[in-house]
């Protein structure tokens, strides 16, 4: 077992001061965000904080060392998913510290990396870096990637290109060059309200939603068939995932809308076309002519929430080659779930995803980081310090 870095009791600290800010995505992050940037301030580094159109989120970009381009980023998203319907056996929002872990929502995902990088952060104050060190905190990773989207276009409105983004999403330390695209999406049925009694007078949206359902679990299996012959991903096929269905008010009351939310996580190109050829197809040829016949202006609606490709494993990656040496790791690997490091990369940065916690306990009750894991995170970045210093 690896042994304590100095930082842990500190890290510990101040991941509970993180963990009691609920930025659950569809709240404000910016108290947080401040507090993140009163610490950062304090350590001597340069603060951004950039707003979004409601003027209710917020990204933070912060510098320590010198200005200009080939930097390194280290990167995390500030929101959390929502803990409704989770059977806790404590409060979420206050951290409490079991059997050598520290459990609450975000401990591992993902706010475990950024208490780390804070502690950390006048550390590399403190040295003469060679090259800048960014801290990219965003919002809205978890419903669709919309906080670092915004963080790229105003990275590259400023004309700044740092050159490598370490993700601190939770891989258990290991090395990550490769992940699975992650596209979420709402499909909406609209179909027609009556009395429970005569069901052929209506058009039932939450039954034609299910048939929608059922369909998507075939093109599931389907998917299974067209796995590459690589086979670099746990599962190694492209996925998909429904993850809620909303519709109906009453027993007696023929529901005129539905709503499926889904999302799809491809492993190669073309399954992305095959999966909405397939939902298209179905929707035209075998929902919505019965549908239609009833009532004419049903239709069937599914909006992209958010699109993200795929992290590609590269044969040159500056930001691998670097947590590889840190960690003296001599292998890679690849995950399931879809990161931000996929948007840095598309902006020409190298990327590399590596985390404490494991995204087995992420989104679930009880979610929990291991002290070991927030000790081997503090190991990693003390070292980035010597590589970073003059």
């Amino acid at each position: 077992m690896n042994s304590d870095h100095p930082e842990l009791n500190a890290c510990r600290d101040t991941l509970a001061r993180l963990i009691a800010f609920d930025t659950v995505s569809e709240r404000s992050n910016l108290a947080m965000i401040d507090n993140l940037a009163t610490i950062l301030e304090a350590a001597g580094a340069r603060v951004q904080v950039h707003s979004d159109e409601t003027g209710e989120k917020a990204n933070l970009f912060a510098t320590l060392g010198p200005d200009g381009d080939g930097g390194i980023v280290l990167s995390g998203h500030t929101d959390v998913v929502p803990t409704d319907d989770q059977d806790w056996a404590t409060d979420p929002f206050e951290m409490v510290e079991k059997d050598a872990a520290l459990y609450g929502r975000g401990t591992c995902d993902m706010k475990g990396f950024l208490a780390a990088c804070l502690v950390m952060a006048p550390h590399f104050a403190a040295r003469n870096l060679r090259r800048p060190l960014h801290f990219a905190f965003t919002y809205d990773e978890e419903v669709g990637c919309f906080g670092a989207q915004a963080l790229i276009k105003t990275l590259s409105r400023q004309g700044l290109r740092p050159s490598a983004a370490i993700i601190g999403e939770p891989t258990l330390m290991r090395v990550i060059d490769g992940h699975k695209g992650s596209h979420e999406y709402t499909t909406i049925i609209e179909g027609l309200a009556g009395h429970g009694s005569a069901p052929d007078k209506g058009v039932n949206a939450v039954q034609y939603a299910a048939r929608f359902v059922t369909h998507l679990n075939e093109i599931q299996e389907q998917l299974k068939d067209r796995a590459p012959p690589d086979r670099r991903f746990d599962p190694p096929w492209s996925t998909i995932n429904v993850g809620a269905l909303h519709g109906g008010i009453a027993h007696n009351v023929i529901p005129d809308t539905a709503r499926i939310d889904w999302d799809f996580r491809p492993v190669q190109p073309g399954d992305e076309s095959f999966v909405h050829d397939a939902v298209q197809r179905f929707c035209e040829t075998e929902l919505l002519p019965v549908m239609q016949q009833v009532h004419p202006a049903a239709r069937i609606r599914t909006d992209a929430i958010g699109e993200i490709a795929g992290l590609m494993p590269t044969p040159d990656n500056a930001a691998r080659d670097i947590v590889m040496a840190l960690t003296a790791a001599n292998i890679t690997d690849s995950v399931a779930f879809g990161t931000e490091a996929v948007l840095f990369q598309e902006f020409g940065l190298s990327a590399v995803v590596c985390g404490p916690g494991s995204i087995e306990q992420a989104h679930k009750a009880d979610e929990f980081v291991t002290l070991e894991q927030l000790s081997l995170c503090l190991d990693m970045l003390d070292k980035l310090v010597d590589h970073v210093a003059a």
